[in-house]
């Protein structure tokens, strides 16, 4: 599986939604991506890559983009 299947799998697992279209998710953009649903999200995220995210990075966390690149700059995950 590689690194874009991980995450696409990770959103999908922690937001309880179909993989397709999470490309375009944005914070509240859905109802399941409250900030219950972002703290679900970000333990499926930790949970596929195996990292712990700092506490900014959960913050910025706001869309299915900006994980990615935070990932790639922050915890060396390539996409």
């Amino acid at each position: 599986m590689t690194n874009l299947e991980k995450y696409t799998q990770a959103f999908s697992d922690g937001l309880g939604v179909s993989k397709e279209g999470v490309e375009t998710l944005t914070y509240q953009s859905i109802s399941e991506w409250d900030s219950v649903g972002h703290m679900e999200l970000v333990a499926a995220v930790e949970e596929a890559f195996d990292i712990m995210m700092d506490t900014d990075d959960i913050i910025d966390f706001n869309s299915f983009e900006k994980g990615k690149e935070i990932l790639s700059k922050n915890y060396n995950v390539t996409f």
